[in-house]
């Protein structure tokens, strides 16, 4: 059994969301969070917050066994980018992109498997 949780417009690259998203997978839902709570970016707080969402929802919705849990899975996509003009020399302006992600985070408990 899967739960999930979902994350849309999240203000940080995509690209630097999957440095933090690397170390977490196929890692236990307890480790996770304690591999997230000492990484010194700000993906791992956003990170955090989803794998704690996707938890709960698995207890709650799902009826799992919170210690049975690991992160089955992790995609991070692009969300759309918000575009910004930097005024340059000469008159000219350069244009800036602001990156979003969207983040959905898979938590199972591994029954699903064992059966099939």
């Amino acid at each position: 059994m899967e739960a999930r949780a979902v994350e849309n417009y999240i203000r940080i690259s995509p690209r630097k969301l999957r440095l933090v998203v690397n170390l977490v997978k196929n890692k236990s839902v307890e480790e996770a969070i304690n591999i997230l709570e000492f990484t010194p970016k700000k993906g791992a707080e956003i990170l955090k917050k989803a794998i704690n969402s996707a938890a709960a929802n698995a207890v709650e919705n799902h009826d799992m066994g919170e210690e049975d849990l690991f992160v089955s899975k992790i995609l991070v996509g692009d969300g759309p980018t918000l575009k910004r003009f930097r005024p340059r020399a000469r008159g000219r302006a350069t244009r800036i992109r602001k990156r979003t992600s969207n983040l959905k985070v898979y938590v199972s408990d591994g029954k699903d498997e064992e059966e099939k």
